[in-house]
């Protein structure tokens, strides 16, 4: 008989709204009661980082919080103001330095709330010692990238919420917070991932819904942050996997944007360009590193607005 999984669930707050915590924290407490229901030894341990200018939650709010964590059957509960905003990518390895105790590791954005089933799709596939890391379905966005429907392998899957073998950040690194603030990070990991030899598997079953900003029309509203990082995320990722024709070709498109946010961000490269701290290129055969399209995978759909 294998030994009870350890669960690890850990969020990166930021200005989070108390409505949209207790959400999704009720979420947490549905999808630790089935998980437990289903499968009585596991444990799980929830841990909230917070990169926020002042607190988001008070003394006063702690012990309520652990209290219900602790009634839905959660080992654990673990609050750490950082006290600097370390963003989505340093603020997971700053939670991440204390792993210890973990089989796995379930990273997931407070913008969120997970189905009840949501811990027991993400770890059925796990029985595959070589599935690294096994990505939910977003709703009511759906991210484009394909996947396999038979097995599931995909190009790479998204750091709002995935589960992780925890063995996995020993043998292949944290996340790169050193070329990532937000957005990439996780493309980047699951394609080291690949690197080192494991899969990367969507899994249509466990579903989370993903809070987004839409327009009359339906369609997608990017805050000023997500347009920056995104477009810097583009260069670094480029640059890392090897790909200074693709760098090249973002850094004119975003020069003849008429967006002030992409001249800021194309500048910013340059300086790390002039500084040298760009990241060290990898896969330079294009093993595992998709640039066909803006997804960084091959579409299964495309949004039509």
């Amino acid at each position: 008989m294998s030994p009870p999984s350890r669960i690890r669930i850990q969020s990166v707050l930021y200005l989070t709204p108390p409505s949209v915590l207790q959400r999704f924290l009720r979420g947490i407490c549905q999808a630790a009661r089935l998980l437990l229901f289903d499968q009585s030894s596991c444990n799980v341990a929830v841990f909230l980082g917070d990169c926020s200018p002042q607190p988001v939650l008070g003394t006063e709010d702690i012990e309520p919080i652990r209290s219900l964590l602790l009634e839905a059957g959660c080992r654990s509960f673990d609050y750490d103001f950082f006290n600097e905003n370390l963003g989505h990518c340093g603020g997971h390895n700053r939670l991440l330095r204390d792993r210890s105790g973990s089989d796995y590791v379930l990273i997931v954005n407070p913008d969120t709330c997970v189905s009840p089933h949501v811990l027991v799709e993400l770890l059925s596939p796990m029985a595959d010692e070589k599935i690294g890391i096994t990505e939910a379905r977003q709703i009511p966005l759906e991210h484009q990238k394909s996947y396999d429907r038979a097995t599931g392998d995909t190009s790479w899957a998204s750091g709002a919420c995935s589960l992780v073998r925890a063995e996995l950040y020993d043998h292949v690194g944290l996340y790169d917070d050193a070329a990532f603030f937000m957005y990439c990070d996780d493309v980047d990991f699951s394609w080291r991932a690949r690197l080192g030899g494991y899969r990367v598997v969507h899994q249509p079953s466990a579903v989370v819904f993903h809070d987004k900003h839409l327009s009359g029309h339906g369609a997608y509203l990017p805050s000023e942050a997500e347009k920056y990082y995104s477009a810097l995320a583009s260069l670094f990722i480029a640059t890392k996997y090897s790909r200074p024709d693709i760098v090249t070709q973002r850094l004119a498109d975003l020069d003849r944007s008429p967006e002030a946010i992409h001249e800021r961000a194309a500048a910013e490269y340059r300086l790390h360009v002039a500084n040298g701290t760009l990241p060290t290129p990898i896969d330079k055969d294009g093993s595992v590193a998709q640039f066909q399209t803006y997804a960084y995978a091959n579409l299964r759909f495309d949004y039509v607005v």
